[in-house]
């Protein structure tokens, strides 16, 4: 991990990011194909120059090295938890500033981030906001950041939270299609949700000072709550496959009840009394909802006296409102862009546009790729073909997401799978884009 820091020390200086004199080379590092074009639309002021995916083992990583070098003014944008190594030491030398990308908390109009574009970035110059292990941009800004003198900004958030829970908007979204009641039975006791995640996934990797798994959140919930109904929701790309299991939901199924059904967050956290997370979003989201919190890592909205924590962090300590912890997390830290434009738009606008869009679903209908003589489908497009063939294998093996996902486009379904056996079937499939 690089040394310097591409945040200047003030945090309320939120634009220090962006170029202030002609278009700036930025160099972006570890950012899949189809993110390009929003990119390019959300910073015109920068030239971006997007490095190879396997830079580490790509044949023309010392030329890429040597363009940044000969770089006079220029930073680099990491898509992800972590700088490649092999740019470390040009970036150390030259001292060029890091910028790391991430989706922000209002993310999609969908129920994934599969091929959408996001509709909010956090971008920060010290680490990925999930990062436990040190101090980021959003981290500093919580503790240092003077809240009770600005009561235009607080009341912001206050009206803020009411938008984002009168419109049921979440992170990710979908128009409900099963109730809390029809998926969860009937309320008896009080009712425990616990949040699955994707375990390799970096936000459990950095946001943990000590590993945990799902199915030891399952067991600390079940040991904690003895009396409680424990309902233990497994993330989607879990169940449907698209992310590789690394604990099984049914070694725990004897301790509580297997949430399979996919149910928008909003709808998920309307009859819970209490939830348990790691590291997800979705326990901030349930704070937001007054609902008692058990974090078993370390979220950025932990340690600031809102939460009950399994894993504390010393750097933190501060206690915090709940508008505060809003205002940091969605009002001052992230950018929130058009998705068609590229514009930068506001969090209020934002929450807007994705109720306007759950109330005509028909709007969140993924186009299918278009049928042409030629190109990544073959000759004549009989590549679309195989959709019919494998279909059904998809349905089986998945969900109703990855149905969609697939029919909108194979290529991109089968690329973004995690498990490379998956991936190889699909190069298999379709070779070419």
């Amino acid at each position: 991990m690089p040394t310097h820091i591409g945040s200047t020390d003030a945090p309320t200086q939120r634009s220090s990011w962006r170029c202030r004199q002609g278009r700036r080379t930025t160099f972006v590092a570890c950012a899949s194909d189809w993110k390009r074009p929003f990119l390019n639309r959300c910073f015109p002021d920068r030239e971006l120059q997007f490095l190879p995916q396997d830079l580490e083992t790509h044949h023309s990583q010392s030329e890429w090295r040597q363009r940044i070098f000969s770089c006079e003014h220029c930073d680099i944008f990491v898509w992800g938890p972590s700088l490649p190594r092999s740019l470390e030491t040009v970036v150390n030398e030259r001292k060029i500033p890091v910028w790391f990308v991430e989706d922000g908390f209002l993310r999609s109009s969908r129920p994934s981030a599969s091929r959408s574009y996001p509709l909010s970035l956090t971008i920060d110059g010290r680490a990925p906001y999930f990062d436990c292990h040190q101090e980021t941009d959003l981290e500093l800004l919580l503790k240092t950041y003077d809240f009770d003198a600005d009561t235009e900004l607080l009341e912001r958030a206050r009206v803020g939270i009411g938008q984002l829970l009168r419109a049921g908007v979440s992170k990710y979204n979908s128009v409900p299609q099963r109730t809390a009641e029809e998926a969860y039975g009937d309320k008896t006791c009080k009712r425990i949700l616990v949040i699955g995640q994707v375990e390799d996934d970096a936000s459990i990797r950095r946001g943990c000072l000590t590993a945990i798994t799902n199915n030891d959140l399952v067991r600390m919930a079940a040991s904690e709550q003895p009396h409680a109904q424990i309902f233990y929701k497994p993330h989607p790309d879990v169940l449907s496959r698209v992310r590789s299991v690394k604990s099984d939901p049914a070694e725990v199924s004897h301790l509580c009840q297997i949430v399979s059904e996919h149910l928008p967050l909003a709808e998920a956290l309307r009859t819970v009394d209490h939830v348990y997370t790691i590291t997800s979003l979705a326990g901030f989201e349930a704070l937001l909802r007054g609902i008692p919190v058990t974090t078993a890592g370390s979220p950025f909205y932990a340690g600031w006296g809102l939460t009950d924590e399994r894993q504390e962090n010393p750097r933190r300590g501060r206690t915090l409102s709940l508008e505060a912890l809003f205002a940091a997390a969605y009002l001052l830290y992230p950018r929130y862009f058009d998705p068609e434009t590229g514009e930068e738009t506001s969090f209020e606008a934002t929450v807007a546009m994705i109720k306007r869009q759950l109330s005509a679903p028909e709007a969140l209908v993924l186009s299918r790729p278009a049928w042409r003589p030629w190109g990544s489908y073959g000759v004549l497009g009989w590549r679309h073909l195989l959709t019919a063939l494998i279909a059904p294998a998809i349905r089986h093996t998945g969900n109703d997401r990855d149905i969609e996902d697939f029919r909108a486009d194979p290529i991109r379904f089968f690329r973004g799978l995690s498990d490379p056996r998956l991936r190889l079937i699909g190069r298999i499939l379709y070779p070419f884009g």
